[in-house]
């Protein structure tokens, strides 16, 4: 599904959209936003690039950032659910990885954790391993498996 066409189903749904991010540094925000009329959808995007703002901006816990680290399923749920109840949107997707380079044995380049929250529904994360690409190209691919996500939430919320 093209951007264009997530915007108008979500238009047509009068579903708002906030993103929560971290790797991606605002790139699915700006995905969002680079299509004209955007503003009937999204709502507002966080940019949370270290754990304080994650606390500060969506209330991710510290103890969750201690026991898991930024680079979890938990902390992208927190990001995801944090950020539906900080703003009026009824759909939204983070994002938090390791872009790199870098990385370690337990948490490599290219592992991204997503979470996607919808009013009403159960929290939904994933993580996706996707290699050393190089720092660009795994921005870019979370970039568009949040956006996929997006769109599967969409379809989650027309099913009710």
């Amino acid at each position: 599904m093209t951007v264009a066409v997530l915007l108008d189903r979500a238009k047509a749904q009068g579903v708002m959209i906030a993103t929560a991010e971290s790797c991606t540094g605002g790139m699915v925000a700006a995905a969002l936003t680079d299509i004209p009329g955007s503003s009937a959808v999204v709502e507002r995007g966080f940019v949370t690039y270290t754990n304080t703002a994650k606390q500060q901006m969506l209330g991710v816990r510290a103890e969750t950032l201690a026991a898991h680290g930024a680079v979890s399923e938990q902390v992208a749920g927190e990001m995801a659910e944090g950020a539906l109840r900080n703003s009026d949107a009824q759909l939204t997707v983070s994002v938090t990885g390791i872009a790199g380079p870098g990385g370690s044995e337990f948490k490599p380049e290219g592992r991204v954790c997503f979470g996607l929250a919808a009013e009403g529904a159960p929290t939904r994360t994933e993580t996706v391993d996707f290699g050393a690409l190089g720092r660009d190209n795994v921005r870019h691919a979370a970039r568009d498996h949040a956006l996929d996500l997006l769109s599967q939430g969409l379809f989650t919320i027309a099913q009710k």
